[in-house]
């Protein structure tokens, strides 16, 4: 059973976020122009999502939202128009390039007509926001379907918080110029990796056993009628416990 109220629907989909880097600094410096030169380069955008088998759902300001059937085709548009838009602005060096930055994200939605709400557009939109200029940023449930479809490089840039989300994101750079095309894929830190919580826990649970060994010998050298080496074993016991990687067990469980 859902909440969903009557008249809409939910569906999983690929949600594509896009707006423009600095776009009131742009306006301020030449009004007509920027917007001149949104409408063309938003035109490159819209193109490229058809292209790519993706709809257009709203645009606003310089903003623009999407939906694709396919994680694969919404990362490949977007790193096709990053480079068609890169073009654009490399032909025209006297003007301040206008850089859009896009966020993609895997998602349940609600629908309503042709719109969609809900978390998957929140999220696809904070991860907007992570790209850099001219960039691209997308989610790990993204990441996992496109990772060894692509010839393209990736960068994990950590788990985000986002408003009103439980858990935290993993988010990922998409690495669009020439050089990092053929780069092979940087995945999120793997067990065994010096960052990794598990081997960070590990370690101490070590440290504490090689502690406890210790204490129990000098426990039973010097006072064996009374094992106190009992309490601060018990009480490093309960800090390991505390300390134990539980977020760390779930995201890697969801994301297998």
């Amino acid at each position: 059973m859902t909440d969903t109220e009557p008249g809409l629907s939910r569906k999983l989909t690929t949600i594509f976020c896009a707006d423009v880097q600095g776009y009131s600094a742009l306006v301020d410096q030449d009004e007509v122009g920027t917007v001149t030169r949104l409408k063309q380069y938003r035109a490159v955008m819209v193109a490229e999502i058809e292209r790519h088998h993706g709809r257009v759902i709203n645009t606003w300001g310089d903003g623009l939202l999407a939906e694709f059937h396919s994680p694969v085709e919404a990362v490949f548009c977007a790193v096709e128009t990053q480079r068609r838009i890169k073009s654009r602005n490399d032909e025209t060096p006297d003007k301040p390039p206008m850089q859009f930055r896009i966020g993609i994200n895997l998602g349940d939605v609600m629908v309503d007509g042709g719109d969609i709400y809900g978390d998957g557009v929140n999220i696809a939109a904070r991860l907007e926001s992570l790209a850099e200029p001219g960039g691209i940023c997308i989610s790990g449930a993204v990441f996992e379907q496109v990772r060894k479809k692509l010839d393209i490089g990736f960068s994990f840039i950590g788990e985000r918080e986002i408003k009103n989300i439980a858990e935290p994101v993993p988010a990922y750079r998409v690495l669009v110029d020439g050089k990092a095309a053929t780069m092979p894929v940087q995945t999120a830190p793997s067990p065994g990796h010096e960052n990794d919580p598990f081997v960070a826990w590990k370690r101490k649970a070590w440290r504490y056993g090689i502690i406890s060994v210790v204490l129990i010998a000098i426990n039973l050298l010097t006072s064996a009628a009374y094992l106190w080496f009992v309490w601060p074993i018990l009480g490093m016991a309960l800090i390991l416990a505390l300390r134990f990687p539980f977020r760390a067990l779930h995201n890697r469980h969801i994301h297998r």
